[in-house]
């Protein structure tokens, strides 16, 4: 996951909103109740404002609205590989991608300028002036979101050419098919569910040394909108993302206009805030499309390891699925990393089974977990999630010709230790009640390239998964 601290200062050492403070046998992530004004001045480059600082363009070689639009006038589109095969019944949608603010009004004080550009987008000006009166949240367990439900949505085409612009240097999206894994036809709109460990920015630039990789190509303004084009180009029902530190300025304004219920719980001691110019804490994030399901219960649990209470954290949502009228469970986590801690990452697992029994209610209700779990099949956390009582199976394994195999890697890296490559992503599902229709495809070899990841073609060290699903109509049988 992560390696040696960053070193060296760019200047003055400024005031952290995120702050660590030693409490009574715990320790504690206290967020500043002092407010910011979007009017404030901050130096050029600092990443983290807190969640109500504005949305920063990812658009930073054009500076004012006309020009962009004139730009996008002249430039021809970005080439972009064929888009993959549909999983059975699943809608397609185009990439899209977040910029931010548009021109000031007249009269209008200066907007601030943050790390991802100058401001030229016309889409986030609402989504500037709304978060503009927000402070930022006091500390909780799980931080409050600023509120976007009054923002008008965002049309994807919009985002898509706004996308194109900023991209227009980087290779094509990779391609990547669906493999259809289900032959019998379903009574219902198939579930499609996306895993992703996104990188988290401040660890991607400060501590991760991928030494094949250019700096360049770990730019927040660019990397972002392949980060977004990703998801958009599949457009999940259900997201569930890893190394979230850039979730109040980008992920929850953007999904939620999107028509996305947005969940955010960092971790309580992350590891983005030993590293100079950060974004704030990094932790893991749920969203789910609103039109198609209804929240019915949501916990947000910090994960135990023999007793006590880790750095770890996932987060078990209670949906129900407004077509079927039935309930189901998703649950997203991202245990702890690192050789030498398997019985560390046994334990965590060992708790979040626990949980998600009582959540489930001991198997009743269908439950899919998505997560970066840190471990390969061989560890003994991915065994009691295979022989757990919930009756789970991995999801990838039947894209195997045996149906019994994990794919061979959902990771590769080349770090000053070596390179890495490995299975540690995955997709769990209650197999009495749920079938998987579709599987995406990972990348080849030959895709990723002798560089591995990340790279300009891809945003992430880690291979997005996604599944489409559906209720088995006999969810007994199997049990």
């Amino acid at each position: 996951m992560v390696g040696a601290g960053c070193t060296g200062r760019a200047g003055p050492r400024r005031r952290r909103l995120y702050k660590r403070r030693r409490g009574a046998g715990a320790d504690l992530l206290l967020v500043s109740s002092r407010p910011v004004s979007l009017r404030s001045a901050h130096p050029v480059g600092s990443m983290y404002q807190g969640p109500a600082r504005c949305l920063c363009s990812a658009l930073p070689a054009l500076s004012c609205a006309p020009v962009a639009a004139a730009s996008a006038a002249l430039l021809p589109p970005r080439p972009r590989a064929p888009p993959p095969p549909l999983g059975p019944a699943a809608p397609r949608a185009a990439a899209a991608v977040a910029a931010a603010g548009g021109p000031s009004a007249p009269g209008a004080p200066p907007r601030t300028v943050c790390s991802m550009g100058n401001s030229t987008s016309q889409l986030y000006s609402a989504l500037t002036k709304t978060l503009s009166s927000s402070a930022v949240s006091q500390h909780q367990d799980c931080l409050e979101q600023p509120d976007s439900a009054r923002l008008d949505p965002i049309d994807p085409k919009d985002l898509l050419e706004e996308c194109q612009m900023v991209l227009q240097k980087r290779p094509p999206r990779f391609q990547r098919n669906f493999v259809d894994l289900k032959n019998t036809a379903s009574n219902h709109r198939p579930i499609r569910v996306m895993q992703w460990n996104i990188l988290a920015q401040a660890l991607g630039e400060g501590k991760d040394n991928f030494i094949q990789c250019p700096m360049e190509a770990l730019k927040w303004e660019e990397r972002k909108c392949l980060i977004l084009e990703e998801i958009l180009a599949y457009k999940p029902d259900i997201l569930c993302l890893q190394e979230v530190d850039h979730y109040f300025d980008t992920f929850e304004p953007l999904l939620s206009r999107l028509g996305y219920q947005c969940t955010f719980f960092p971790k309580p001691w992350s590891p983005c805030l030993d590293v100079e110019q950060n974004n704030g804490p990094d932790g893991c994030a749920l969203f789910f499309n609103k039109d198609r399901f209804e929240l019915i219960n949501s916990a947000n649990i910090r994960l135990t390891a023999m007793k006590l209470k880790t750095n770890q954290v996932a987060i078990a949502q209670t949906l129900k699925c407004n077509e079927t009228g039935r309930l189901f469970c998703i649950a997203v986590t991202h245990l702890k990393a690192r050789t030498g801690w398997e019985r560390f990452r046994s334990a965590q697992g060992c708790d979040l089974l626990q949980n998600l029994k009582s959540i489930t209610q001991g198997a009743k209700i269908p439950l899919i977990i998505c997560g970066d779990f840190n471990a390969e099949p061989t560890e003994e956390v991915y065994k009691e999630f295979s022989n757990s009582s919930l009756n789970l199976n991995s999801a990838y394994k039947l894209l195997s010709p045996d149906g019994q195999s994990e794919p061979p890697y959902t990771t590769w890296k080349i770090r000053p230790s070596g390179e890495c490559r490995h299975t540690l992503d995955y997709i769990w599902y209650s197999q009495h009640a749920l079938i998987v229709n579709s599987a995406l495809g990972l990348l080849t070899e030959e895709q990723i390239g002798p560089n591995r990841l990340p790279s300009f073609n891809y945003p992430s060290d880690h291979l997005s998964l996604v599944c489409d699903f559906s209720f088995n109509q006999d969810p007994d049988r199997l049990l």
